[in-house]
C-alpha cells in the first residue's frame, strides 16, 4: 500500500481538459488557453509535454489556463485584461529548474504568496506559504535577512513550502535556502551562480516570475473569482480590493452605544502604524476566520480558518509560543523543540535544557509583547481582544461594525498599559 501511494505521487497524470476554454458573460467572452510544459521525467529522463501533474491529490486530473483574450466589463468594474499573466504564464524558460511537473498546490501556493507580496513594497521581503496560507512573512534590510526572519517565524510549517521573494535571489539568500527543504522558490530573477547553489536540491522547483517589477499594480486589479459547488453549480464574485494602502487609511476606533460615544484614548506610534499596515496586508492572503500577530515587520503567530474569533485568537497565541520555543531551541542547540523533547525523554539530553527554553518562552510570552493583533473581521465580544491583551499586545486592527465595538474599545482603554485600536472599515474574509 505504501509503495502504491509513493508511485501515485510520482505519476504524471493524463488530463482530459480541452486546450481552450471560452466563458461567456452575456455577449462578452473570456478565452483561456491551457498551459503545458515540456519537462524531462525525473525517473526516466523522457521529455513529457504536460500541464499540472495532478490536482490537490493524486488521482485528480487538473489543468492550468491562462487568460488570452477578452476584456470583461460588468457595471463599472473592468476586470483584469489578457497579457498580464503571472503564475498562469510561467514558461519552460521561467522554470530554471523544474524538478518535475508542478502540481496544483505548488502553483496556487505561489499565487497566494503573490497575493500577499503585491502589497509589500517597503523593502526586501519574503513570503513562505504552505497549503495556501502563509507560514512566515517578513521584511528585512536585505533579502537574506527577510528570508531568515520569515523562516524562523515558523520553520516547522515552512518545511516543504513555497518561498517567494520580491527581489532577485542573491548568493547569500540562496545558500540559506539550500540548507532547508522547500518545494518551490520563486522570485523576479536569480543572480548569477544562485541556481547552481539551489540545484543541490534536485526536486526543487526554481521559478522566475515575469512582471514582478509591476506586481503592485495588481493590488487594484479585479479578477473573476469562481467557486464550484458539489452539484455542478458555480458562484461568481469579484475579487476583493484592499482599501488600506497607507497608515492614513486607518481610522481610530470609535463607537456609539445608548447615546454615549466610545473612543480609543491612545493613538498608535509610528512603529505600530507600520506593523498594523504590514499585518493587514498579510491578512489579505489568510484563510478566514483568522487572527494574526505581527511585530517589527515579522509575523509572530498566525491563526487560520477557525469557526470562532476568540478561538482563533487563542490558537494564534499558542502557535506564537510554540514557534518561539522552537526557534530558540534551534538557535541554541541546533535541534527542533520536539527533537530536544524526545532526547530528554530518552535520557540523551538534560531536562534542564528544556526547562530553560520553556521559562524563556514564558517570560517573553512567545514574542507577543509589543506586537499588533490583526483580525479579518470584527469582534462579536471583547473576549477575543482580552486574551491578546493578557499577552502584552499594544495595538489592534479590525474592521469594526460589531454591536459590541464599544466593549472592545473599553477593553483596550482599560488595559495597563493602554492598547490602541484602529478600524479598517472593511472585512478581509477569504474562503
Amino acid at each position: 500500500m505504501a509503495e502504491d501511494l509513493k508511485k501515485m505521487y510520482r505519476t504524471v497524470m493524463d488530463d482530459h481538459f480541452p486546450p481552450q476554454i471560452t466563458i461567456s458573460f452575456g455577449d462578452q467572452k473570456l478565452v483561456y488557453r491551457k498551459r503545458t510544459w515540456k519537462i524531462p521525467d525525473p525517473n526516466t529522463g523522457e521529455v513529457i509535454e504536460k500541464g499540472l501533474r495532478y490536482g490537490e491529490n493524486p488521482g485528480q486530473e487538473a489543468a492550468l489556463y491562462e487568460l488570452v483574450n477578452g476584456n470583461l466589463v460588468l457595471g463599472e468594474c473592468r476586470f483584469i485584461e489578457p497579457g498580464r499573466g503571472l503564475v498562469s504564464s510561467i514558461t519552460e524558460e521561467d522554470m530554471l529548474q523544474s524538478g518535475k511537473h508542478p502540481g496544483k498546490i505548488n502553483l496556487t501556493d505561489v499565487d497566494n504568496a503573490l497575493n500577499i507580496m503585491k502589497y509589500l513594497t517597503a523593502g526586501p521581503a519574503a513570503v513562505i506559504v504552505k497549503h495556501n496560507n502563509p507560514c512566515g512573512v517578513a521584511y528585512g534590510s536585505t533579502l537574506s535577512e527577510a528570508y531568515e526572519k520569515a523562516d524562523m517565524a515558523d520553520r516547522i510549517a515552512a518545511f516543504g513550502g513555497c518561498a517567494l521573494f520580491n527581489r532577485p535571489v542573491d548568493r547569500s539568500t540562496a545558500q540559506m535556502i539550500s540548507a532547508n527543504y522547500l518545494e518551490v522558490v520563486a522570485a523576479p530573477d536569480f543572480e548569477e551562480g544562485t541556481v547552481d547553489i539551489l540545484a543541490g536540491r534536485p526536486n526543487l522547483r526554481i521559478i522566475r516570475i515575469e512582471r514582478m517589477d509591476r506586481l503592485s499594480e495588481y493590488a487594484q486589479a479585479r479578477f473573476v473569482d469562481f467557486k464550484s459547488l458539489i452539484d455542478g453549480g458555480i458562484i461568481v464574485q469579484q475579487s476583493p480590493l484592499n482599501r488600506i494602502s497607507s497608515a492614513q487609511d486607518f481610522t481610530l476606533a470609535t463607537a456609539q452605544y445608548q447615546g454615549k460615544t466610545y473612543r480609543i484614548e491612545r493613538k498608535p506610534s509610528d512603529q505600530e502604524y507600520a506593523d498594523m499596515l504590514f499585518g493587514w496586508q498579510v491578512e489579505q492572503g489568510i484563510t478566514s476566520n483568522s487572527v494574526i500577530y505581527v511585530k517589527n515587520g515579522i509575523t509572530v503567530g498566525i491563526g487560520t480558518g477557525e469557526q470562532d474569533r476568540v478561538g482563533v485568537a487563542e490558537i494564534a497565541i499558542f502557535k506564537a509560543y510554540t514557534k518561539y520555543a522552537d526557534a530558540l531551541c534551534f538557535r541554541r542547540h541546533g535541534l527542533s523543540y520536539k527533537e530536544l523533547q524526545l532526547a530528554v525523554e530518552k535520557g540523551d539530553k538534560d531536562l534542564q535544557l528544556l526547562k530553560e527554553i520553556d521559562q524563556e518562552t514564558k517570560e517573553a510570552k512567545g514574542g507577543l509583547i509589543g506586537s499588533c493583533m490583526i483580525s479579518d473581521a470584527f469582534f462579536p465580544f471583547r473576549d477575543g481582544v482580552d486574551v491578546a491583551i493578557r499577552q502584552g499586545i499594544t495595538a489592534v486592527v479590525q474592521p469594526g461594525g460589531s454591536l459590541r465595538d464599544f466593549e472592545v474599545i473599553e477593553a483596550c482603554n482599560e488595559a495597563d498599559p493602554q492598547v490602541t485600536m484602529v478600524f479598517t472599515g472593511q472585512r478581509a474574509f477569504k474562503h
